[in-house]
């Protein structure tokens, strides 16, 4: 499927524009804290990963 495609864009933004009237901006904040701590948390793992590795090659 092409991303060109009008029945796509008409869909997509007809979702977003659905959507976009139902959030709360409690919702959002909420949103935000949780993907700024998912990051963090991963990130944190993956430097973990890479130490334990390295320290178990060797």
């Amino acid at each position: 499927m092409q991303s060109s495609n009008p029945a796509f864009v008409g869909t997509a933004g007809g979702t977003l524009l659905s959507i976009i009237p139902n959030l709360n901006s409690e919702d959002v904040v909420k949103t935000i804290i949780l993907a700024t701590l998912v990051a963090i948390v991963s990130f944190t793992i993956s430097i973990l990963l890479k130490f334990l590795i390295r320290k178990h090659k060797k």
